[in-house]
């Protein structure tokens, strides 16, 4: 049996752009994306602090140093520049596993830089 488990967690990023007209997913400077231990389009839920939203998406990799976080598509309409959002990726893994399982837990700054 698996059971999914918090992989890493970026908490407290603010969305930079939000870009209807474009394939559906979420950019994340690929700092915060290594940092993190995601993957380009891995998927991960999107929980929205402003307006209370949680959806699920995939990832693409953004400009490395940007700061860059941008919903893409349709998510664009549940998130906007300025919005403070937890970005969250889980693993799938036996309660054995999970037990002694360390997420990785970033807390960037308010630019999106890694303090």
């Amino acid at each position: 049996m698996f059971i999914e488990v918090l992989k890493s967690k970026i908490h407290r990023v603010k969305i930079t752009q939000a870009e209807l007209h474009y394939v559906g997913s979420i950019t994340i400077d690929e700092q915060l994306m290594d940092a993190a231990s995601i993957v380009e389009n891995q998927k991960v839920q999107v929980v929205n602090l402003n307006n209370g939203e949680r959806l699920e998406t995939y990832v693409i990799k953004g400009q490395r140093g940007s700061g860059v976080i941008c919903m893409n598509g349709p998510a664009a309409r549940k998130c906007q520049a300025g919005d403070i959002v937890i970005i969250i990726a889980y693993a799938s893994m036996t309660p054995d596993e999970a037990k002694n399982h360390q997420p990785v837990l970033l807390f960037p700054d308010e630019n999106n830089r890694l303090i």
